[in-house]
């Protein structure tokens, strides 16, 4: 890399252009672990009411053998059972199945100790799992692990790998959905507890789509939005980070095309700002479904 002298508005320049090669994936195979892991989790899912279901409704569409296609992600599922029925909660950190190759033993085995301590909390669990087939919940609890083998094992194993997500939830792009796999968690996640009649990914005046918050509580009628996400290659990218590390908001405007995006369905057809009483045909305050 050739550097010019370092003054204010020099140039850095590289001798080379960047390259970056298109290669298939190494063959990835399901292991056992991993293929009693997804059993378990369809098992338990079928189990569960609707409105139980971590993260939104069933998809629609059939998997093989008519089963529902959920696509299980690495996340961090620690699966439990309590006097309610079966719940999920998401490890401290989940460990991605290429992450493995750079996790270090001791600190994927303090994951395992977390998840035994929750699930210690919930007796009902252990010998749930074991009625549903799955007797080696317990060794992996258990278990300390200290190599390569045990990373492996955690990471395809129920408390780690069975996520239930839709297609678009877990790998989506935008417009169409955005998936955890592409978006950041802290904003993805507001997709599963904001108002259905808000909408949080919206697009932005240059054509890139991003993510926006109210600045104030539901019926305080102010309809400037936050900007919460948007891609490096928006135009906003640079004042989102300014605002970041200046410690402020970057805040649009209730007239801006985005607020009025964001708040169309609580705002009368017509009016050009979001600002305002919410409209009586806004339907009622629901949790989205994701």
């Amino acid at each position: 890399m050739a550097h010019t002298e370092l003054r204010p508005g020099g140039i850095e320049s590289e001798n080379h252009p960047w390259k970056i090669r298109l290669v298939e994936h190494p063959k990835r195979f399901e292991s056992a672990q991993f293929r009693a892991a997804k059993k378990t989790a369809h098992e338990i899912l079928r189990e569960m009411e609707d409105a139980d279901l971590p993260y939104g409704p069933r998809p629609v569409d059939p998997g093989p053998n008519g089963s529902e296609h959920w696509e299980m992600h690495h996340g961090g599922s620690l699966w439990v059972k309590g006097s309610g029925g079966w719940r999920m909660y998401r490890a401290r950190v989940g460990i991605e199945w290429s992450m493995q190759f750079c996790a270090d033993p001791e600190k994927v085995d303090r994951l395992r100790q977390e998840a035994a301590e929750l699930v210690d909390a919930f007796p009902l669990t252990l010998p749930a799992l074991s009625e549903l087939g799955y007797g080696r919940a317990e060794d992996l609890l258990r278990t300390p692990i200290k190599d390569a083998d045990g990373v492996e094992a955690w990471t395809d194993s129920l408390f780690n790998s069975c996520v239930p997500l839709s297609h678009g939830n877990h790998q989506g792009i935008l417009p169409s959905v955005p998936g955890e796999h592409h978006y950041p968690w802290p904003v993805k996640g507001a997709d599963f507890v904001r108002y259905d009649d808000f909408q949080l990914w919206v697009t932005l005046p240059d054509g890139t789509h991003g993510a926006v918050a109210p600045v104030d509580r539901r019926g305080s009628g102010d309809g400037h939005v936050r900007l919460a996400f948007v891609p490096e290659g928006s135009e906003a990218a640079a004042t989102v980070a300014e605002a970041q590390d200046l410690g402020l908001m970057a805040v649009l405007p209730a007239n801006s095309s985005v607020a009025l995006q964001a708040f169309a369905q609580q705002v009368p057809p017509g009016r050009r700002t979001a600002s305002g009483p919410l409209t009586h045909s806004a339907p009622p305050g629901r949790r989205s479904s994701g």
